[in-house]
């Protein structure tokens, strides 16, 4: 079992920055692949930004390449997402999840456990 912790939202301006923090808990979290997914109000849950165990290979949504930067800290149990120039349609609630040994990473059918999620509004 996988205890996902998220914290970092809020309310930001267009063209701010959060950063999004995922502390981990239950099981060796470098042995594990992490990714975020955002899901705003009347939206499906969409991929956002992935990274392998070991850190040396990340994976972006078009909609947020060259924005978001997700890095971890395997020392700390932690994942983070930083989000810079951020717009209006960023805004949902943002959910951390482990990744399964199997699948794609872009798919959230093949993430095993998943945070509570935290809020990010970016007012026009």
């Amino acid at each position: 079992q996988v205890r996902l912790v998220e914290s970092g939202g809020g309310l930001v301006q267009t063209g701010g920055s959060l950063r999004l923090s995922c502390a981990a808990s239950g099981r060796p979290f470098s042995s594990y692949a992490m990714g975020w997914f955002r899901q705003a109000i009347g939206k499906e849950r969409e991929f956002v930004a992935a990274i392998s165990w070991s850190g040396a290979n990340t994976y972006y949504a078009d909609s947020v390449k060259g924005r978001f930067t997700i890095s971890r800290d395997n020392a700390k149990n932690t994942v983070y997402l930083q989000m810079n120039s951020l717009k209006p349609e960023d805004t949902a609630v943002y959910y951390c999840a482990v990744k399964g040994l199997e699948g794609s990473y872009n798919n959230y059918d093949h993430y095993d456990y998943w945070g509570q999620g935290t809020q990010v509004t970016v007012s026009a």
